[in-house]
């Protein structure tokens, strides 16, 4: 096992985000999805990538795939895991116009692009989302999906 590797062959662990490819994964176009976040798989193998960042050949027995995850992607499978409507570097739409100070700084349609998902919020959900001015922390039920998910799900 790798130095400071948090998880062990054998162990259930969760995505926490999309995996996409890379470029290394044989036979997949570089940006296609491969594994969808939430779903859990089993650590197959650890290793170390530039000598400092932990990876994880990680099974996903439901779709038969072996995929490279970083661990900044994963959490142990028992853990608390909310469900998200998007996630990092999904385009959305504002579904109500944002405001700091009383000022409109987001009109109701305006598209920004995900940049963190925030899921222990005691409100649920919340996103830092780009807008053409700035990032703001939006509540999930303030945004909807610009574009149709790639896979379906």
């Amino acid at each position: 096992m790798a130095t400071n590797a948090r998880y062990d062959f054998g162990d259930a662990v969760r995505v926490v985000r999309n995996i996409r490819n890379d470029g290394t994964f044989p036979g997949r176009a570089t940006g296609e999805l491969l594994v969808r976040r939430g779903r859990v798989g089993y650590v197959r193998d650890v290793g170390v990538f530039l000598q400092d960042q932990v990876v994880y050949a990680v099974h996903f027995l439901d779709i038969n795939r072996v995929v490279g995850c970083r661990e900044q992607e994963l959490i142990a499978a028992e853990d608390p895991w909310v469900a998200s409507a998007f996630d990092h570097r999904d385009k959305v739409a504002a579904t109500r116009a944002l405001a700091v100070a009383g000022e409109i700084r987001v009109e109701i349609g305006e598209v920004g692009e995900v940049m963190q998902v925030l899921r222990d919020a005691e409100t649920g959900v919340v996103y830092h989302v780009a807008f053409a001015a700035g990032v703001f922390a939006v509540p999930e039920a303030a945004l909807a999906a610009h574009a149709l998910k790639e896979d379906g799900e």
